[in-house]
C-alpha cells in the first residue's frame, strides 16, 4: 500500500452523479425528444453476401408520413478509423447478414416501421466467407477493392488481395535457436467466438442538420465526441468547425460507442428532411446484429521450455474474424503483437496478429480490447505447458513473470515502477489457498459426490492502446465564492471518471471536493479536446490534465497573491482554500478573494477573472516497427491475476464460481470504492464470456441469436458467492499521484482461470469458448466422469 497520506486521493466519496441516476432525472440520447422530430428506421440485408440487384422505394415514399427514403445510391461517403472500407448504407453489395440497405425518416415509429415494409428489394445470394480458414484461403473477397482501400500506412498491412485487413508482427530474439535450446516443445489451438457488448442504452443518435450550410449538430450516445466530429467530417467532406457533437449521459458503452455508427446516417436524412432532427434508436436485435460486436478468434501457440520451466522460444497465429469491415478491428490486431504474449520475458518470439475481413457483422472496441482473447489462449497455453512439464502453474509463471530489468517482447524496458505483476499472482494465491492441482486420487474421491472442485490461477497484462501521439485536456474556472468547475473532453459512462477528476482536483487544490464541481454532458462546442474514453486511459492521462490545470490555477493565485502579499510568488504555498505564505503563514489570502481578482481598498484591481487550462500528451511513445514490432507503445502497464475456486455439477455440467480473488497493481487508488465496483463488474462479464456468451451463426452467414431469448448474458444469479477484490499499489512516477488505469482490466483471463480450474476439477483441458453447462456436460460425458 501507499504510505503517503492524502485528503482525497484513496477515498471512496460516491459518483457525483448517483443522485441524478438513481432518481431518474438524469438524460440521456434515448429520453430526448425535440420539436419536429422524425424517426428513422432501416431495412437490413437478410444475406451475409449478395449483390443487390435492384431497389424499389416508390410505395414507402407515396406513405403519408415518410419524409424520406434513402439508399445507398443516394449516399456516397464511405466511412472507416483506420481503414475507409464501410458505406453509411450498403450500396451495390451487402457484406453481412443485417447490413443497412434502405433508411426511412417518418414522423413516428409506426410509420417510419410501415413504410419499411413497403420497399421491395431483389438481391442475387453469393457464396460467403464464413470462417477463418476460408477467409485465409482467399478464394472469395469480401472487399473485391482491398488494394484501393484507404488506410493509415506504416501502422496497418492490408495484404493485396486477401482478406487480410492488417498483418501485423513481432519479431524479437531468434527463434529457431530457441526451440533448439528447448527440452520439451508444447503446442495448441484455442478459440473463441464473437459477443455481443449489450450496453444498458442501445446506440442512439439525433441530428439536425442546417439545409442552407454544412453545419450539422448531434446527439448521440457515444464513447467518442470528438472521434464523431473528425470521422463525419471526413466523410462528408466539411470542416470540423461545421459540426456540434454532444454527449449527454451515455447509458454504458464497453467500447462498442467508441468510433463512430449511427451518426452519419441521421445528419445526412436530417438534410434530405429539410433540416428537421432526426432520431434513430438500435432495437436490442439490431444491436445484436446490426451493430459491432467482439471479434472472434483462433490463436495457435507453441512454446519451449527447458525442463527448469525456464521459456525459450514462443510461436503465436492469431487470427481475427472481424466481420464484414475493418473499424477498430485491425488496431485490436495491432495491439495483440506488443502485449499478447502475457506478462512474461521470452527471450525469443515471433507473433503474428492477422485482422480477417469475413461475411459476418462486424467487430470493433471491446472492453479489454482484444486482451481478453490473447490471454485465452496464454494463460490456458502457461497451465498447459506446466502440465506437459509436471511443474506447479504458479512456480512456471514466478520463473518467467516480468520483473524490474525484464525487456517485454516489444523491447520496453521494465523497471521498478512499471508494476508488479509477481505481487499480483502472490496475493491471488494467498487468497484462495492454492497449493497446486489436486492429484488424480483427489479427484475420483470427489467425483463420487457428484459436485466437484478446482482452484486456478492466471495473470494479465495490458497498457492503453492508442496513437503515439494521443493527448488530452481539462479547463478549469472559480467561481465567485471559490467553488471550481471543470471541463473536461472525456465521457463518464458510468466507469466514475467525473467523480475521479474532482477528487484530482480537489487533492490539487486542497480544497473541500463538494466545492468542485465537473460539467456533464460533453460538447464539442465548449469543452476541451480528448481523443476518446477507451483504452483505460483516462485516470492517468485526463488525470495529470486536470492537475496541472490545478497547478495552472495554483500559480495564476499565487501571482495575484504576490503583488498583494508584497513578496516573491517562490515563498508562496497554498492550502485549505488559501494561498500563503511559507514562514509568515499569517499572510494569507482565500481562493475567494483571487476568484475574480483582487480589489485594493482604494477600488484599484488587479489580476481578473481564474480560468486555467492544463493538457497531456502521451509522452515518449513511438511507432512499431513494420518488420519487427519492436518499439515503445506502452504508456503505463497495469498487471494483474485472478484467483478462482470453482464447483462443477456432473451431472449438469454448469458451473459455479464459488470465490474469485483478482489483484491489480493500479499504482494508487484515487477512489477506491469506484476501483472495486469495476473489478468486481468486470469479473462478471468476464464470467460470461467464459461461461455463457456467443454469437451463434448458420452455415449461410445467418445470426441465429439475435435476442436474449438465446443469447445471454450473466444475471445476478451468476455473481461469485464471493469476490476479493485486491488492489496492489506501486506508484507510477508520472501518473497522477502515481495512478494507473483499472476499467479494462478486471474481465481479461478470467475466462482462462476458469478453464485452469475446470482442469484442477475435472482433469479436462477446454480450449474453445464459451464453457457452457452443454458444452462441459459433453465433455464429462466424453471422458466417462
Amino acid at each position: 500500500m501507499s504510505e503517503k497520506q492524502y485528503r482525497h486521493i484513496g477515498k471512496s466519496p460516491l459518483r457525483m452523479e448517483a443522485r441524478e441516476k438513481v432518481t431518474g432525472r438524469a438524460t440521456y440520447t434515448f429520453d430526448m425528444e425535440l420539436p419536429g422530430m422524425l424517426y428513422a428506421k432501416c431495412v437490413h440485408s437478410p444475406y451475409a453476401r449478395a449483390e443487390i440487384v435492384a431497389i424499389d422505394t416508390s410505395a414507402a415514399k407515396a406513405l403519408p408520413g415518410v419524409k424520406a427514403v434513402l439508399t445507398g445510391e443516394d449516399i456516397p461517403y464511405l466511412l472507416g478509423l483506420y481503414m475507409i472500407d464501410k458505406r453509411v448504407l450498403a450500396r451495390g453489395k451487402v457484406r453481412y447478414q443485417g447490413e443497412p440497405v434502405v433508411a426511412v425518416a417518418a414522423v413516428d415509429e409506426e410509420t417510419a416501421e410501415r413504410a419499411l415494409t413497403l420497399v421491395k428489394i431483389e438481391y442475387k445470394e453469393l457464396p460467403s466467407v464464413m470462417t477463418i480458414d476460408a477467409a485465409l484461403e482467399g478464394k472469395i473477397l469480401v472487399h473485391e477493392d482491398i488494394n484501393e482501400l484507404e488506410y493509415i500506412k506504416g501502422v496497418f498491412f492490408p495484404q493485396p488481395d486477401s482478406n487480410i485487413a492488417s498483418w501485423n508482427k513481432t519479431i524479437k530474439g531468434d527463434i529457431k535457436k530457441g526451440f533448439a535450446e528447448a527440452d520439451l516443445i508444447v503446442e495448441n489451438e484455442l478459440t473463441l467466438p464473437p459477443v455481443a457488448h449489450v450496453p444498458m442504452e442501445t446506440h442512439v443518435s439525433i441530428a439536425q442538420a442546417d439545409p442552407y450550410s454544412n453545419q450539422v449538430r448531434i446527439w448521440t450516445s457515444t464513447q467518442s465526441p470528438f472521434g464523431v466530429r473528425q470521422l463525419l467530417a471526413k466523410a462528408l467532406g466539411i470542416s470540423k468547425g461545421d459540426i456540434q457533437v454532444m454527449a449527454p449521459y451515455v447509458g454504458g458503452g464497453f467500447g462498442g460507442k467508441a468510433g463512430i455508427h449511427l451518426e452519419p446516417l441521421v445528419a445526412i436524412l436530417s438534410r434530405a428532411c429539410k433540416g428537421r432532427p432526426v432520431k434513430l434508436t438500435a432495437t436490442r436485435e439490431e444491436e445484436f446484429n446490426q451493430l459491432p460486436c467482439r471479434a472472434g478468434m483462433r490463436g495457435r501457440v507453441k512454446t519451449g521450455v527447458k525442463k527448469d520451466g525456464k521459456i525459450t522460444a514462443v510461436e503465436i497465429y492469431y487470427d481475427w474474424d472481424s466481420g464484414a469491415y475493418a473499424d477498430y478491428g485491425v488496431n485490436i490486431g495491432r495491439s495483440a503483437i506488443y502485449s499478447g504474449a502475457g506478462p512474461y520475458e521470452i527471450p525469443n518470439i515471433e507473433l503474428h496478429s492477422r485482422t480477417l475481413y469475413t461475411n459476418k457483422v462486424f467487430s470493433t472496441a471491446y472492453r479489454g480490447f482484444g486482451h481478453l482473447e490473447t490471454h485465452w489462449i496464454i494463460e490456458r497455453q502457461m497451465d498447459l505447458v506446466a502440465q506437459a512439464l509436471g511443474i506447479d502453474p504458479y512456480e512456471f509463471r514466478m520463473k518467467n513473470i516480468l520483473r524490474a530489468g525484464s525487456l517485454t517482447i516489444s523491447g520496453e524496458h521494465i523497471n521498478e515502477h512499471s508494476g508488479r505483476p509477481d505481487k499480483c499472482l502472490e496475493a491471488v494465491v494467498r487468497e484462495i489457498g492454492w497449493t497446486g492441482y489436486h492429484s488424480a486420487a483427489e479427484r475420483q474421491a470427489a467425483i463420487k459426490t457428484g459436485k466437484v472442485r478446482g482452484k486456478g490461477i492466471a495473470c494479465l497484462q495490458k497498457a492503453p492502446a492508442m496513437p503515439s501521439n494521443t493527448s488530452t485536456s481539462a479547463i478549469m474556472q472559480m467561481d465567485e465564492d471559490g467553488n471550481v468547475r471543470i471541463m473536461v473532453g472525456a465521457v463518464d459512462m458510468g466507469q466514475g471518471s467525473n467523480t475521479v477528476m474532482a477528487q484530482i482536483a480537489a487533492e490539487a487544490l486542497d480544497m473541500p471536493l463538494e466545492k468542485v464541481k465537473v460539467v456533464w454532458e460533453n460538447d464539442t462546442d465548449r469543452h476541451p479536446y480528448d481523443w476518446s474514453t477507451v483504452a483505460s486511459k483516462y485516470t492517468f492521462m485526463g488525470g495529470n490534465a486536470v492537475k496541472r490545470c490545478a497547478q495552472n490555477m495554483l500559480k495564476q493565485m499565487k501571482e495575484i497573491a504576490a503583488q498583494v502579499l508584497r513578496c516573491p510568488a517562490e515563498e508562496l504555498t497554498h492550502g485549505n482554500e488559501a494561498i500563503y505564505h511559507i514562514q509568515h503563514t499569517h499572510k494569507r489570502l482565500s481562493y475567494q478573494n483571487l476568484a475574480m481578482g483582487y480589489t485594493y481598498e482604494n477600488g484599484n484591481g488587479i489580476g481578473g477573472p481564474l480560468i486555467a487550462h492544463g493538457v497531456y500528451m502521451a509522452e515518449g511513445l513511438t511507432y512499431l516497427d513494420p518488420d519487427t514490432g519492436q518499439g515503445l507503445p506502452a504508456l503505463d502497464w497495469t498487471f494483474g491475476a485472478h484467483g478462482v475456486e470453482i464447483e462443477v455439477d456432473l451431472e449438469t455440467g454448469e458451473v459455479g464460481v464459488i470465490k474469485i480473488a483478482s489483484a491489480f497493481d493500479i499504482g494508487q487508488a484515487i477512489n477506491k470504492k469506484l476501483v472495486e465496483g469495476q473489478i468486481i463488474g468486470g469479473v462478471v462479464q468476464g464470467i460470461g464470456s467464459a461461461l455463457v456468451e456467443t454469437f451463434k451463426f448458420s452455415a449461410d452467414g445467418r445470426l441465429l441469436n439475435p435476442s436474449f431469448t438465446d443469447n445471454k448474458i450473466p444475471t445476478a444469479k451468476d455473481i461469485p458467492t464471493e469476490i476479493v477484490p485486491i488492489i496492489v499499489e506501486n506508484p507510477q512516477t508520472d501518473g497522477p499521484f502515481g495512478a494507473r488505469g483499472i476499467g479494462e482490466h478486471p474481465m481479461i483471463s478470467v475466462p482462462s482461470v476458469i478453464a485452469n480450474a475446470l482442469y484442477d476439477a475435472l482433469g479436462i483441458n477446454f480450449y474453445n469458448l464459451p464453457m457452457s453447462p452443454e458444452n462441459v456436460a459433453l465433455a464429462i460425458a466424453k471422458e466417462n466422469i
